[in-house]
């Protein structure tokens, strides 16, 4: 993967003005979500709120980039993301704190919310969208995950509970364990919540980038 090319995450809370605590709830899993995506190699920087209920990222990984947007949208729950993601150069020498940085794919990522929350992509609401240089990969990961979004609007909290302890610890009897129910329950859980679907996703889309920028 070229050093050159990173994966900026931008994301804000989706209607946070009808949440009183969003800024402190925001802060406080933020910080539990970065000392374990850096602890994992996931991300390059501490994800910094820069203002009101948004945040940012660099990823370590450009094809892990579909693993890190599943495990922010599980780990942050209640609270629901718009992400804009792009995919470009960095102007500055890679140090905290990330809302300090310049470049392409900061601009790119920036257009990419932008066009997630004005709905300028397409007829349905996406929650997520890509920007890159390369066009033929922005339409397919764009309506890829335009798809994807309209599965993970329906996820309903019990069920995003059972997607985040699956992806801590991925076998049902633990998580069934620690969400003290039975393991059909976590099973049916899982399924009714799109996680088979979402999982292929991860896989697909990371490998689509793989293939693209490798």
């Amino acid at each position: 993967m070229p050093s050159t090319i990173y994966g900026v995450v931008i994301a804000d809370v989706r209607a946070s003005s009808a949440r009183k605590d969003v800024r402190a709830m925001l802060g406080k899993k933020l910080a539990a979500a970065s000392e374990m995506h850096l602890r994992e190699k996931r991300i390059l920087l501490p994800y910094s709120v820069t203002a009101g209920d948004e945040f940012q990222t660099l990823s370590a990984e450009l094809p892990s980039l579909p693993a890190l947007l599943l495990d922010l949208r599980a780990g942050l729950q209640p609270l629901s993301l718009h992400v804009g993601i792009g995919i470009g150069a960095v102007s500055d020498r890679i140090q905290p704190p990330v809302n300090h940085l310049t470049g392409e794919a900061f601009q790119l990522a920036r257009t990419a919310l932008e066009n997630v929350k004005s709905k300028g992509l397409y007829k349905f609401e996406v929650l997520t969208a890509f920007g890159s240089r390369h066009e033929p990969f922005n339409q397919t990961i764009n309506l890829l995950y335009g798809l994807h979004d309209t599965l993970v609007s329906q996820i309903t909290a019990k069920q995003w509970e059972a997607i985040g302890r699956f992806l801590d610890q991925p076998a049902l009897e633990p998580a069934a364990k620690r969400l003290k129910v039975d393991v059909s329950t976590v099973s049916r859980n899982l399924k009714r919540g799109y996680y088979w679907q979402l999982a292929e996703t991860v896989k697909v889309a990371g490998a689509f980038i793989e293939r693209t920028f490798g």
